[in-house]
């Protein structure tokens, strides 16, 4: 009798445990989609934490201080020898196509940008995403006018010169392709334009390498930056230098020698041969 109650008990204990496991299995079972979903939650929040972060500090990896004080002051900016800019998440600042004024020497003083005809109210967009860090106006007949600067995470940061009107703020994190002005005619103007500007670390490069205003597109996916003075394939080149002045005893391998163009280069670049006979002052380009 007791032998028969034993085995009874053990019974019992195995059927109870067999459906602890049972449910145990289907707790398991009922946890699985809720621990896909905290982590979805928790991917969700991490993408949200980092958007947020590169809205505070665009390009904070590049740039060592945040300051809404001046246009191009760049304290203890250590360049890099080179450094690829991401071009693809672009959009046009202006529908405008029409080039008036082109990248380089103008008028006895070096023209860092280039002017687009735009009218007095036309739409103006930011370039990329980033973040608002000037809004200024220069006064009549100086500089850029009204204008704004945008930093931006690609390193890039965007001039935008000669505004009616700015419709943001400091501070203010704008889309690519978000309206931040209206076109105009202030500050050194001679005629409603879009002064636009590209530069790395404070050092300007020429906007028709990246943009082609003319077919409303990037000319890349990318830009490669150069440090001037860094080697490349044994010759000193200079990145930040794209056009070239000549001067008094200057000659196309003279040139190059200082550039690290070559000579067949610069004759395609300019049009010109290795017969054409250089001018005193006549500006080439160089990249």
């Amino acid at each position: 009798m007791m032998i028969r109650n034993f085995f009874r008990i053990i019974a019992v204990v195995a059927l109870t445990l067999g459906s602890l496991n049972v449910s145990g299995q289907d707790l398991l079972a009922r946890q699985a989609p809720i621990d896909r979903k905290l982590k979805a939650v928790d991917s969700v929040a991490l993408i949200r934490q980092l958007k947020a972060e590169k809205s505070e500090y665009p390009a904070y990896g590049l740039y060592p201080e945040w300051s809404n004080a001046y246009a191009h002051s760049y304290k203890n900016v250590t360049l890099p020898d080179s450094f690829r800019i991401d071009l693809s998440e672009f959009c046009m600042p202006t529908t405008q196509t029409k080039i008036t004024s082109k990248f380089g020497p103008r008028r006895r003083r070096m023209h860092y940008g280039i002017d687009v005809k735009v009218y007095v109210g036309d739409t103006i967009r930011s370039a990329f995403a980033g973040k608002v860090r000037v809004v200024k106006n220069q006064g009549r007949r100086k500089g850029y006018g009204k204008y704004i600067i945008i930093r931006h995470d690609n390193g890039l940061e965007t001039v935008y010169g000669h505004l009616s009107k700015q419709l943001v703020h400091e501070d203010q994190y704008v889309e690519a392709g978000e309206v931040i002005g209206l076109g105009g005619n202030t500050g050194r103007s001679t005629g409603s334009h879009l002064h636009f500007e590209t530069r790395f670390l404070g050092q300007a490069i020429n906007p028709a390498f990246m943009f082609d205003f003319e077919k409303q597109d990037i000319v890349a996916d990318s830009y490669l930056y150069v440090k001037k003075g860094v080697r490349r394939n044994g010759t000193a080149v200079a990145s930040s230098v794209d056009y070239y002045k000549v001067r008094r005893g200057d000659s196309l391998s003279k040139i190059s020698k200082r550039t690290g163009v070559s000579v067949k280069q610069l004759c395609k670049l300019n049009g010109i041969t290795t017969r054409t006979t250089l001018r005193i002052g006549q500006v080439l380009r160089c990249s």
